[in-house]
Formats: C-alpha cells, structure tokens, sequence
C-alpha cells in the first residue's frame, strides 16, 4: 500500500521578506521563518533594532540580513526590490493603529493607518510578486487581524484598514493563483505586543477582551509563528485568497 507522504513544512532554500520585522508580530514571524530554513530579509525604518535582530539571528545559525526601508515611501521600495534576487515568501507585517471614536477621527490619523496597514501593503505585494510570477511563484501572508470579520469599540478606521486588506487578498488571489502565487491573511486576536500595550494597560478593555476569546487569555507572538510557516510551505499549496484566524475563539460567537 502506498502511503501519502506529509508535505514538508521547511523553507530551506526559500528566500523570504518580512515587513514591519523589528518587533512585536513581524519580529516572530521573521524569527519562525528563519527557524523553518528560510534565508529572511527584515525590513523596517529602524536600522538599530534589525541589526540587533540580523546579529541573534546570525548568532543562531540562521540566514539573515536587514533592510532599512520605510514601505510608505513607493519609489524607495521600488528601488530596493529593483536590486534584489526574487522572494519566494513575503509577510506584510507593517501596521499602525489610532484607535479613537469614529466622531473624533482626524483625516491625519485615517490617512496615516491607510497609508502603512493598506497603500504600503497593496503595492510591496505587487512588486514582490512581479518577481514571484517571473520565477516558481511564491506565498504572500498579510498579518490582518480578526477586527477584519468583526467591529470593535473605537476600532472604525483600523477595522476599515484590516477589511480592505481582507478584500485585497481574496482579489490578488483570483488574479495571481495561475502564477503559483498564494496569498492569504492571518487574523490575531489581541496580541502581547508593544502595540496592544496601551488597550491591555486599561481595566475596562482588558475585561471586554477576556470576555471576547473563549479560550480565556490573550496571545502572544508565538501564537502566530506557527501559522506563518504553516502558510509559507508546501503543507499549505492549495490554500490561497483566504484567513486563518488565530483569535482564541473570538470571531466564533
């Protein structure tokens, strides 16, 4: 008898970008996929923190190297990507939130979540995946969030951003799946990061978070890491235009 062979879930070989790699979720992310055997390239504005991040990584055993580059800027990734090798992986991990009542949002702070959780993921997609279609093809992985399926208190404009990205995914799906160019979302829930710090820090929210995810704790990085290769390898070939939700139940009910 013949036995169906698990597809593996290694990146050896693979070469990967990760935007928004110096901290919180693009950090494990870069960190999971280093560990799987990707060569990983970090991209965020802080130069400081991707060298340190570059250096322990290195110091691991694990191929990597830093980018400094801020991704709202389309000419400065267009040059950047111009002088690179093709991706096979991209994690779109770059994000911002400016969480107020949606009576009190200023179009600066619209603009500015649009700009990073939106414009800048749309267009690094899109050169990433000139690359990607001129090669093997490759897997894209937006890190949305589970506010993209559902509201929340002061959330209109971050919720906007993350359904946008949700609707951006499925279409780029549609349009590169004959490439071989997969490209889905993950959705956390609330996460420990230097981004939730300000929400988790305040009784009243912590309280309504709790009571929101069945499985009665918030995340943490390593929650999402595994999901990220999960979705990076060949285990996961036939999985395009779609979310998985790793959100401790929240979005079930």
């Amino acid at each position: 008898m013949q036995l169906p062979k698990t597809p593996s879930f290694r990146l050896d070989g693979r070469r990967a970008l990760v935007a928004g790699a110096s901290s919180g979720i693009g950090l494990a992310c870069a960190v999971a996929l280093a560990e799987a055997g990707a060569d990983v390239t970090l991209v965020a504005r802080r130069a400081e923190a991707l060298n340190e991040l570059v250096e322990a990584l290195q110091a691991d055993g694990h191929s990597a190297q830093a980018m400094a580059l801020d991704i709202t800027d389309l000419e400065a990734v267009k040059t950047a990507l111009a002088g690179c090798d093709a991706f096979d992986i991209l994690v779109n991990s770059a994000g911002l939130a400016r969480h107020s009542a949606a009576l009190d949002t200023t179009p600066d702070n619209y603009d500015a979540v649009m700009d990073i959780n939106v414009r800048a993921a749309y267009f690094l997609s899109t050169e990433v995946a000139r690359g990607m279609k001129a090669g093997n093809g490759g897997s894209i992985i937006n890190i949305s969030s589970q506010m993209a399926h559902v509201g929340g208190v002061d959330r209109a404009v971050y919720c906007a951003s993350k359904h946008a990205v949700e609707g951006m995914t499925k279409s780029m799906a549609i349009e590169w799946g004959p490439d071989q160019i997969r490209i889905n979302t993950i959705c956390p829930t609330f996460i420990r990061t230097a981004l939730a710090a300000p929400t988790l820090a305040d009784p009243e929210r912590r309280a309504w978070i709790e009571s929101k995810i069945k499985l009665g704790r918030v995340g943490e990085v390593e929650d999402i890491m595994g999901g990220v290769v999960f979705l990076a390898s060949d285990a996961a070939a036939l999985i395009t235009g779609t979310s998985l939700l790793i959100d401790g139940g929240w979005t079930a009910g």
